[in-house]
């Protein structure tokens, strides 16, 4: 069976995935922006949610060329995610021509210790894929959450099939963006993956009028659905 996890970035996200069946949940904040460290307060609902949790840690928008300050704020957010019972934790970053940042993926995986560890998205601007699975490998990363370098992992497909031959089993690689119900079975008609990771989100209506008027509300603002959790799984069942 595929396993199947679901990014959220608040609780009634986290409550609809594990309602709609995912097998692991990715907590974050703001997805619209690709996916921030969650605030300590849901890293520690999480913590007693019945699925296995790992916590993105980013601890700002834009690109992910880091300097010490952002390391710092990443290695306190390690430490949280550990306080709050988390499984793991997503890490990633650059340098500035895409390559992994390898020394400063060494102070994040040596902060984490024996957490499992995701390599988050900034896997998808690397040039050479053979040369970042090893590093990944090496750094003691179980999984790759990757698009193929593309937008979405459709898109990206001839990528992520290379990227599953030359992992050889040795991690875990797991297609992400643009996975859904509707083209999950085409993804892995073509790759054998044992894990894909979705969003399953829809369009989410301001709750206040006001606060919306005012710019507290981003109009790219969504939410996780269960119906489209339960969907995507019904899917992978079918497949």
């Amino acid at each position: 069976m595929t396993l199947l996890e679901i990014c959220v970035d608040d609780a009634d996200g986290l409550a609809a995935a594990i309602a709609g069946g995912a097998d692991r949940v990715e907590l974050c904040s703001v997805l619209e922006l690709g996916g921030l460290t969650p605030m300590p307060g849901l890293m520690a609902l999480a913590g007693s949610a019945p699925v296995p949790v790992r916590a993105m840690i980013r601890p700002r928008g834009g690109d992910f060329v880091f300097g010490p300050a952002d390391i710092e704020a990443m290695l306190g957010d390690i430490d949280a995610a550990r306080r709050a019972g988390l499984e793991g934790v997503v890490l990633g970053a650059s340098l500035p021509d895409g390559r992994l940042d390898i020394e400063t993926l060494e102070q994040l995986v040596d902060a984490a210790g024996e957490m499992p560890k995701t390599l988050h998205r900034a896997f998808d601007l690397v040039p050479d894929l053979g040369e970042a699975i090893e590093q990944a490998v090496a750094l003691g990363f179980d999984t790759i959450l990757t698009s193929g370098r593309a937008r979405t992992a459709p898109g990206g497909i001839d990528d992520i099939i290379s990227a599953h031959e030359l992992a050889a089993g040795r991690l875990v690689i797991m297609a992400g963006s643009g996975v859904n119900a509707q083209s999950v079975a085409g993804i892995l008609s073509r790759a054998p993956l044992s894990a894909v990771h979705g969003a399953c989100a829809e369009p989410r209506a301001p709750d206040s009028a006001p606060a919306a008027e005012l710019g507290f509300v981003s109009p790219a603002r969504r939410s996780t659905s269960r119906d489209q959790v339960a969907a995507l799984k019904a899917a992978l069942a079918a497949h």
